[in-house]
């Protein structure tokens, strides 16, 4: 078989918007996925684009650039991502300091305005007063994303790209360090480049091959219900986050060794409670982020969904008692926030694209880059999301 130009790992929303960007661009382009249907992130997400929330040039630059794709992608892609605005809500506690709380978000490109309780319930009326004393909130993109993944990869196909199901196994050494193809089972591919999307398992693949990456995951819990008939009109979440701080405490340079040994827990667990609704009607709800260095590890699935229920019940009481599914999957991130994109350093042909804390708002753009430097475009922005900036 003749040598790919690229060999895509992992068609989530990552790998299947840079799969279409690549061979748009005429390069060929194989694209590889373990599961018929997808099980991870991008299935089990909850599909909201931040794009008001960038904090610096860099990041403000990209969310700009993510929402002026999203508001045409349907039409390039020729399917319905489901994009819309939303209002998104963010609850304060009451023993919070709303003055503290709206401070805290001061430095956002589009800062959310402090509303009342009143004001919270007008623009959600299943939040339950009591539990709140106020909320901030700002409009907020929404799409689907296993929808807008599919999207990306009918229309890569269509350019002439392959997708192939089959889980890699490992990945190809040449001469000198460079990486010339992957292996899945038996099956053999070779290509001129790598690029790795394969969200958390991206470390573990890559530490098999002798690369060591900068790159960890949390284990995300949810609750998914079928179509129901409540209308949650808004995305509810709470303004105080814990998982970014949860992100960066397991993250810690000293924690470095436990990543590469299953049993360890680097940061003890949290719970966001928050909720969308799906334009299909299905409703999910979560969630649980535990760092546990094992992407296998088992996990108490009854006693999570009860936790999730009881804190998003005090939220929105309508929910609580909803019948659903508990999920699972695992979610990519780095340790300041920002993805590791590009060649890794020390080895030619393998490169990465993962570790996004706000996906689906910045992956259309930052593919769009990654494929246009990869023509020959060079790219100062993208040089500032590079593994290297990391060490090795």
């Amino acid at each position: 078989m003749k040598p790919f130009d690229w060999i895509v790992i992992g068609a989530g929303i990552t790998g299947a918007a840079l799969s279409y960007e690549l061979v748009k661009r005429g390069f060929s382009v194989l694209l590889l996925e373990r599961h018929s249907l997808l099980q991870g992130s991008t299935r089990f997400g909850y599909g909201g684009l931040a794009y008001w929330s960038g904090t610096t040039d860099l990041t403000r630059q990209i969310c700009a650039e993510g929402k002026a794709i999203h508001q045409t992608l349907s039409q390039e892609l020729e399917a319905d991502t489901q994009f819309r605005e939303l209002d998104l809500v963010l609850t304060i506690t009451p023993d919070a300091d709303l003055e503290a709380t709206a401070q805290s978000y001061a430095h956002f490109a589009d800062p959310p305005r402090l509303v009342s309780v009143k004001e919270a319930c007008e623009l959600e009326p299943l939040l339950n007063p009591a539990a709140i004393a106020g909320a901030l909130t700002v409009k907020h993109g929404h799409i689907a994303p296993e929808v807008t993944a599919r999207a990306y990869t009918q229309a890569f196909t269509r350019l002439g790209g392959r997708v192939k199901v089959g889980q890699v196994t490992r990945l190809l050494h040449g001469e000198n360090l460079r990486i010339i193809g992957v292996a899945c089972g038996e099956e053999v591919y070779h290509s001129a480049n790598v690029a790795v999307c394969a969200g958390a398992l991206s470390r573990s693949l890559l530490k098999a091959a002798g690369i060591p990456v900068r790159l960890y995951f949390t284990h995300a819990e949810l609750v998914e219900t079928p179509p129901v008939d409540l209308n949650l009109r808004t995305l509810v979440m709470p303004a105080d986050t814990q998982r970014f701080q949860l992100e960066a405490e397991a993250s810690k340079a000293e924690l470095d060794a436990l990543w590469d040994q299953p049993g360890y827990e680097p940061a003890p667990a949290i719970l966001d409670a928050g909720a969308i609704q799906m334009r299909d009607g299905t409703l999910r709800m979560g969630q649980v982020s535990r760092t546990l260095t094992d992407p296998d590890a088992p996990v108490d699935a009854q006693k999570s969904e009860t936790e999730i229920r009881t804190q998003v019940g005090r939220i929105l009481p309508a929910l609580k008692d909803l019948p659903g599914i508990w999920h699972h999957c695992l979610i990519a991130f780095s340790r300041d926030r920002l993805p590791l994109i590009g060649a890794i350093p020390g080895h030619e042909g393998v490169h990465l694209f993962s570790g996004f804390s706000n996906p689906l708002a910045i992956v259309p753009p930052l593919a769009r880059r990654f494929a246009q430097n990869a023509a020959g475009k060079p790219d100062e922005l993208l040089a500032q999301l590079s593994p290297a900036r990391f060490g090795q």
